[in-house]
């Protein structure tokens, strides 16, 4: 009996195992950050030594462009913009909550 719990013990395991090595194996899509580096890095081009390192370390900092203005913000933009206003008018309860719905639901 307790070869037939060790046994069984061994094979749950290694299915479990073998599972995870199958996950762990699939190639991950780059994450924004490795894209950045990479497109940074074609940048750099033929760049050397503290000239290259100083390019690198500024084109990985660099911001994205801002947004165009006529792009719609986005939810959680509008989430704050109007938390802020309900927090200046001190809005409190059934008044606040109205005052959420009606500025969340504009279209800007």
């Amino acid at each position: 009996m307790k070869q037939l719990l060790t046994l069984l013990g061994l094979s749950l395991s290694m299915s479990f195992g073998s599972a995870f090595a199958a996950d762990a194996a699939a190639p991950a899509a780059p994450t924004a950050q490795q894209g950045k580096m990479a497109t940074c890095n074609k940048e750099a081009g033929d760049k050397k030594g503290d000239e290259r390192k100083a390019f690198m370390k500024d084109c990985l900092s660099a911001k994205p462009a801002a947004p165009a203005a006529d792009k719609k913000t986005t939810q959680q933009e509008k989430m704050k913009t109007c938390n802020k206003d309900a927090g200046d008018k001190k809005l409190k309860g059934d008044e606040r909550k109205a005052f959420m719905k009606d500025c969340l639901s504009n279209k800007a």
